[in-house]
């Protein structure tokens, strides 16, 4: 059964009680890598392994997402921050994980050379059961992330003709 979510703003990076912060070099472009996250939503599961189905949706006059994780997993969303070649953030609304009570998903990118250093904030709040799961599982959810950028750069290298 789907729960909403306590609604936060782009400050919750700094305030959350969990923040899980990733960083991973990208050989693509900061254009490029904005496009693949935010205009190219419902590729998402092709290249980060953990997203199963993702649709674009507009909510209440704004941008959105519907997702599903492996697992079962599904979070309806709100962009918050649509920020061409530089950020791409939203929140999640609603949800059908136990435990959760607000999180945000920061993605800045970063010029670097003619590549991108992707920083991903995953910032939350959730029951204490949830926090002592996660807390733990840091490593496990940053290989996923960089391994998810490894293929993004593939999947667009690919795009361009040659190879990232």
């Amino acid at each position: 059964m789907a729960h909403g979510l306590r609604p936060v703003g782009l400050d919750f990076t700094e305030t959350a009680p969990l923040r899980l912060v990733c960083a991973a070099h990208a050989v693509a472009a900061p254009g490029e890598v904005y496009r693949a996250l935010a205009d190219e939503v419902e590729a998402w599961p092709r290249w980060f392994r953990a997203v199963t189905w993702a649709r674009p949706v507009e909510r209440e006059g704004r941008a959105g997402r519907e997702v599903r994780l492996w697992g079962g997993c599904r979070f309806t969303e709100t962009v918050m921050a649509a920020e061409p070649m530089t950020r791409y953030a939203y929140r999640a609304d609603e949800t059908n994980a136990p435990g959760l009570r607000a999180l945000l998903e920061d993605w800045l990118l970063i010029p670097a050379g003619s590549g991108t250093i992707v920083r991903w904030t995953v910032a939350l709040d959730a029951s204490a059961p949830v926090r002592l799961v996660l807390g733990p599982a840091r490593p496990g959810v940053g290989h996923a992330f960089r391994g998810a950028v490894r293929s993004l750069d593939r999947r667009l290298a690919d795009a361009r003709g040659h190879p990232g």
